[in-house]
């Protein structure tokens, strides 16, 4: 079968590409965007990829269209598979009806912490010898690619609560069917297709109610937003999980509500202790120690673990699995360093993982003896950044970087002048990729590091500020 794809360069899209492909199809995809890591490793398979989204492309016909939740009405590409009959799906609708059928759905859905979440649980899996198929959305640099079909019943997915399709509405994870769900944690997101809180909630709570009464429900107990989507109603079983202080007893209720605990052991999360309670009665702790930092990694790691152990996993062997995770490219991810400055790539674009984020990465960094300045660059690029839902919060979330320089190409509706103003540290705006550049080769000096926060390409300015830097020096 010859399958195209539209919008193929995205993370979801892309992984779909990648299974595709292993199940022994044509794959083609087109994109307005094709830059790396998802272009390389797509070529890197064998799928053909065209720039733009002409009608050519789909000539001649192929089997199936696989339409991304990107597309719109309007679109060449889309206009032309629908006056011509093509068959056509969502993303999410092949995922379920090729891949995940009959098998044993292992989801991670929540606002933050998805991908990394993702590649943990895949990774203790695939240590142990399960063998499991898994779609991240993302690279995780202990795969060869972001998606595989595996060969064991476990298939890991990441669970996004953003829209299948221009014709359907439904967010993309009440496809799944998962036996074994982790709900990272909620918050208002994705402003451009969901009006409120209650909205999002609305669709976790469908998510809920497909998954049968024999499977699990991980899910942190001092989430409100999860507390109030499980109180509508909850038919499976459930198991709280919670961040501990690094002084606290364990456990530290007694009660029977706890059933996974994991406190840190450093200050920049590079190091913890989980383990199992019953009854209120906190079984033995296993120590990790591992090459990620960052206490929202920290809590990541507690869910993948407790989401292993449903499948059969000892608790101290996907411990040890742990501490040979690499993490997944484009978070906190160093990219180089020219005469003692930094640069690292990160995903974040939401304010509370740009908080989360810096907060882990100042700890890191504080704890490996750098004395220079965490300076952070951010595009705002999501719909929900570009909407100015968060500007009231954006100013603080960046209060752990000693400079915060915004990118402002003027297509936001997000007030940057009125975030700078309330920015707590040093804030400056740029409004084209050039000043950008001028602003921070300025500014940088040797023991600084520069964190480049986009979920896109953002001009690719990361190998051009490493080759500013460079040629500074040269000078």
């Amino acid at each position: 079968m010859h399958i195209h794809i539209l919008g193929i360069c995205g993370t979801f899209m892309g992984s779909l590409a990648v299974l595709a492909k292993q199940l022994g199809h044509t794959v083609s995809g087109s994109d307005a965007n094709v830059y790396p890591p998802m272009s390389t490793q797509l070529e890197a398979q064998g799928i053909t990829l065209q720039q733009g989204f002409s009608a050519s492309h789909l000539q001649p016909h192929p089997d199936l269209v696989v339409i991304g939740n990107a597309m719109s009405r309007g679109n060449p590409a889309v206009e032309y598979t629908l006056e011509q009959g093509l068959d056509y799906c969502s993303g999410p609708q092949w995922l379920a009806r090729f891949v995940l059928r009959g098998r044993w759905v292992m989801a991670v859905a929540g606002t933050h912490g998805k991908t990394t979440t993702s590649a943990m649980l895949a990774w203790i899996l695939r240590e142990v010898g399960l063998k499991p198929g898994y779609l991240i959305g993302g690279v995780a640099r202990n795969f060869p690619a972001s998606a595989d079909l595996g060969d064991s019943p476990f298939f890991v997915v990441e669970a996004d609560e953003y829209d299948s399709a221009f014709f359907d509405k439904r967010s993309k994870f009440v496809h799944y069917s998962p036996r074994t769900a982790i709900l990272n944690n909620l918050e208002f997101d994705h402003g451009d297709i969901f009006p409120d809180l209650a909205a999002i909630q609305r669709q976790f709570h469908h998510l809920v109610r497909i998954i049968p009464g024999s499977g699990l429900i991980l899910w942190p107990r001092d989430d409100a937003n999860l507390a109030a989507v499980l109180a509508q109603g909850c038919w499976s079983q459930r198991q709280a999980v919670e961040l501990l202080a690094s002084d606290a007893s364990v456990p530290p209720h007694a009660d029977e509500a706890l059933a996974w605990f994991v406190r840190p052991l450093a200050a920049d999360g590079s190091a913890f202790e989980l383990g199992k309670c019953s009854g209120g009665v906190a079984g033995p702790a296993f120590a990790v120690r591992w090459q990620l930092s960052g206490l929202h990694n920290v809590r990541n790691a507690l869910a993948a673990v407790a989401a292993a152990h449903h499948a059969g996993v000892d608790i101290g062997v996907a411990c040890e699995a742990l501490a040979s995770f690499e993490g997944v490219k484009r978070r906190q991810e160093l990219l180089g360093e020219i005469d003692g400055v930094r640069v690292f790539d990160d995903f974040a674009h939401h304010p509370t993982a740009i908080d989360t984020t810096l907060g882990g990465l100042r700890e890191k960094f504080r704890s490996a003896g750098r004395t220079g300045r965490l300076i952070a660059v951010i595009e705002p690029r999501s719909n929900t950044m570009k909407m100015g839902t968060h500007q009231s919060v954006l100013g603080q979330a960046c209060r752990h970087a000693d400079l915060t320089v915004w990118f402002d190409a003027g297509t936001v509706q997000l007030d940057l002048a009125a975030v700078v103003a309330s920015s707590p540290m040093p804030a400056l705006i740029a409004n084209s990729i050039d000043a950008l550049l001028q602003i921070l080769v300025a500014q940088a000096r040797a023991g600084d590091d520069i964190v480049i926060m986009s979920n896109g390409g953002f001009g690719g300015i990361h190998q051009r500020l490493l080759q500013a830097l460079a040629a500074r020096g040269g000078q």
